[in-house]
């Protein structure tokens, strides 16, 4: 496992790291407490000491899960959760400071721990970003010693963009990968200027680019895979990275042709991450042991040539960037 620093924040943290949306079971197909127990466990055992999650990853499981098994490790484990997407209505008006604070009273609660590493809203809606009151609420919670650093979750280059202006804001977590190149641009010179740490989210696009998916898989109803294509539940953005399912198995062909010995393409598009030292982390997820196998075995391949690099980011400008990369 390699290491890097994770902005501000002065933490030392693992390069690839786990993130628990889908931790314990499938995309909304339940919780099983002892597979979500192996595959954190597994994870600390192989170097991992960041784990991303949210309040309302399966209605807190998650959570609770993460802490649980970081209480019961030695090693300094570094729990970064989110708050903000209970609010419903997903509004700017849900947003208020005492609603907040429970927010994160809660995340405690579940967790188990004494102060939250980092806390991240989580995607709030753009009016959210020009309210100096919100961004204040967290001094105040780490004045009281419950949280050590804020961060925010967002959909777009703009709203990190304007979350970076408040000097209190330690770390962006941002969707970044093959298919979605648009925060290499400014984003990541900016944050670089500001030292706010770069967590990248969805490596995978879903699944998409690991070249293990054809036009009759099939994704089960409460997957966000089968429902959310057109952002039916949530950003658009968020699912195969916004990307249209039939094109981007277009540009996954092409891949494959660049890597034809590659059965799996995981760990060439996480390497494709890597070789941007501006990121901090990434955080893909896993249901399964064998997920935490194949994202580590970016450590059994040799680097990526200059050469492939360039081949890759042709495909994503022929194929992708024309549809994707004015919208996030």
């Amino acid at each position: 496992m390699q290491y890097r620093t994770l902005g501000k924040t002065g933490f030392n943290i693992s390069e690839l790291s786990l993130g628990t949306w889908q931790v314990g079971g499938k995309w909304g197909s339940g919780f099983d407490d002892k597979n979500a127990d192996e595959i954190l466990n597994a994870a600390i055992d192989a170097g991992v000491n960041f784990i991303d999650t949210a309040d309302v990853y399966e209605n807190g499981m998650s959570e609770t899960a993460v802490g649980r098994v970081v209480r019961q490790r030695s090693e300094r484990i570094y729990v970064a959760t989110k708050c903000g997407r209970q609010i419903n209505p997903h509004t700017n008006e849900g947003y208020q400071p005492e609603v907040l604070v429970k927010f994160v009273e809660d995340s405690l609660h579940r967790t188990g721990l004494e102060c939250l590493d980092l806390i991240q809203l989580h995607c709030p809606p753009t009016e959210v970003y020009y309210r100096p009151e919100i961004f204040e609420t967290f001094d105040r919670l780490k004045e009281q010693g419950k949280i050590l650093h804020l961060g925010v979750s967002v959909e777009k280059v703009e709203q990190g963009l304007k979350a970076i202006e408040f000097p209190n804001v330690s770390t962006v977590q941002i969707i970044f990968n093959l298919f979605r190149q648009r925060p290499a641009e400014l984003f990541f010179q900016e944050a670089k200027k500001r030292d706010v740490g770069i967590i990248v989210r969805v490596p995978l696009a879903s699944g998409l680019l690991t070249g293990l998916y054809h036009e009759n898989t099939t994704f089960e109803k409460d997957d966000h895979r089968h429902f959310n294509r057109d952002g039916a539940g949530f950003d658009k953005g968020e699912t195969f990275s916004g990307v249209d399912y039939d094109l981007g198995l277009a540009a996954v062909s092409k891949l494959k042709a660049l890597f034809p010995e590659e059965e799996n393409l995981a760990p060439i598009a996480l390497q494709w991450i890597l070789t941007h030292p501006e990121v901090s982390c990434v955080i893909p997820g896993a249901s399964k042991l064998a997920h935490l196998a194949s994202n580590f075995s970016v450590y059994d391949r040799p680097a990526l040539s200059s050469a492939q690099v360039s081949a890759m980011n042709a495909i994503y400008e022929e194929y992708i960037q024309p549809e994707v990369h004015h919208l996030w």
